[in-house]
């Protein structure tokens, strides 16, 4: 049985950052990243935390009640801020590997889209967990928000198998596939147009089910 999505809250930001390092840990990218396996999880998890702490103040994130899944979404409709002193946090958390996380930024940046859209930056379930449906259900609920108001989705899927999943959900080619300079394997950009179709009148005004967020505002 899938277990409920709820709203993440400022509280879980470093649950949930601990939970995505653990499921990209093993990723060419993130090796490259960091080289050292054993400060891996460590550093990963820091990076990841500055943009989960962004997310739950300009975006949303998802999460099973159960820790075992999130997903990490920004609004890109209106402007974006950067995260807070993040060329300090950056540096406090990922030295000696800063560098190699700023190229991976400014990589992401050139080839992110124009266009009001929203951008999953991350789609992690626990290890143990995977392969279980929860990618999916995760993908679905925020779905269900982008298809009632019009809105398309980015993302960067980092492997066949999450390219496949993420083509499965509507998701299509959005130009080449990229690399880090240095690593072999590269992120294919996607991009998801809002799927509307017909629905009865008596749904038409039901109610938003989807949990209410902190704020209404990288990839698998």
């Amino acid at each position: 049985m899938t277990p409920p999505i709820v709203a993440a809250s400022p509280g879980e930001a470093r649950a949930i950052a601990d939970l995505i390092a653990s499921a990209f840990a093993d990723l060419p990218q993130t090796a490259w990243l960091v080289p050292d396996e054993h400060q891996r999880p460590h550093v990963l998890a820091g990076n990841v935390l500055i943009f989960v702490d962004h997310a739950l103040q300009y975006g949303s994130v998802d999460l099973f009640d159960d820790r075992s899944g999130a997903a990490v979404w920004f609004d890109r409709s209106t402007p974006l801020p950067p995260p807070y002193r993040y060329q300090h946090r950056l540096e406090a958390v990922c030295a000696p590997y800063s560098s190699r996380f700023r190229a991976l930024d400014e990589l992401f940046d050139t080839h992110h889209p124009d266009g009001p859209h929203h951008h999953l930056t991350f789609l992690a379930v626990r290890p143990g967990r995977q392969r279980q449906g929860l990618g999916t259900a995760l993908l679905n609920h925020h779905h269900r928000l982008l298809d009632q108001t019009g809105m398309p989705a980015y993302l960067e899927a980092s492997s066949t198998s999450s390219r496949d999943l993420y083509t499965r959900h509507g998701y299509q080619p959005h130009g080449e596939p990229f690399c880090i300079p240095g690593c072999p394997e590269p992120f294919w950009p996607m991009w998801r147009p809002p799927n509307q179709p017909a629905t009865p009148a008596s749904a038409e005004t039901a109610p938003d089910t989807r949990p209410s967020t902190p704020t209404e505002a990288r990839t698998s």
